[in-house]
């Protein structure tokens, strides 16, 4: 067996262990006497907070494929590494400035401190919309120099890894944009704290897979990638 099937046969076994130790084959519909009607109440994840576990792990997959075929290609000869947007260090300030921001409106949420958390909400969403509008302008800059993505093979995963990241933080942006609306609303402060808590766990995962894919881009991660074809091989 490969290396990519040990893999996914790994990830097949953490999410059925975890389905199971959620309680995905109760029926408590057929239970009898009374039955909590919201599950979170037993200290359970709720519904939102497992869609977004199970969309976490199959971005993760997602970006992981990429990553290995990433490593795989970059060992051919037509391999011509790009010189980098120096866009890119800033960018990744404003995401760890972004995801942090998140961090706060979590904590600020949980001690009622909403004031304190609009204005993180505020921070991290203005954060957001710099660092695409910087991913915007280091895609110029990658073209102005003449590096397309149909030139070189380095070129294509340049784009193809940033958009793809990019994509997923547009997504993230709809469900900041509605918390940011009900906290300047002042409206339904618990459901609030659950949305603001979810959207300060995808932000943790963006940052963390941008670092990642920041690191495979300027070369960090090429002793990683030697092991990695070796394996694959």
């Amino acid at each position: 067996m490969s290396v990519m099937g040990i893999y996914f046969l790994f990830v097949a076994a953490v999410a059925v262990s975890w389905l199971w130790r959620e309680g995905v084959t109760e029926s408590p519909w057929l239970q009898e006497g009374e039955v909590p009607a919201y599950r979170g109440a037993l200290g359970r994840p709720t519904a939102a907070r497992t869609a977004l576990t199970i969309f976490l792990a199959v971005a993760l997959c997602l970006f992981s494929l990429m990553s290995a075929a990433f490593f795989m290609r970059m060992d051919s000869a037509d391999w011509q590494s790009p010189p980098l947007p120096r866009i890119l260090w800033f960018n990744t300030a404003v995401l760890v400035v972004s995801s942090v921001a998140l961090q706060i409106a979590q904590s600020s949420a949980r001690s009622d401190a909403y004031t304190r958390m609009r204005r993180a909400l505020a921070v991290g969403g203005v954060a957001s919309l710099i660092f695409l509008a910087g991913q915007l302008w280091a895609w110029r800059q990658m073209a102005v120099g003449g590096f397309y993505a149909s030139q070189n093979p380095a070129n294509a995963f340049f784009f193809l890894l940033t958009g793809a990241h990019a994509l997923h933080l547009m997504g993230g942006l709809v469900a900041l944009f509605r918390a940011n609306s009900k906290a300047w609303r002042r409206e339904d402060h618990k459901g609030l704290a659950a949305t603001v808590e979810l959207c300060a766990i995808y932000w943790h995962f963006l940052l963390v897979i941008w670092l990642l894919l920041f690191a495979l881009l300027v070369g960090w991660a090429d002793n990683l990638g030697v092991i990695c074809r070796r394996l694959l091989s």
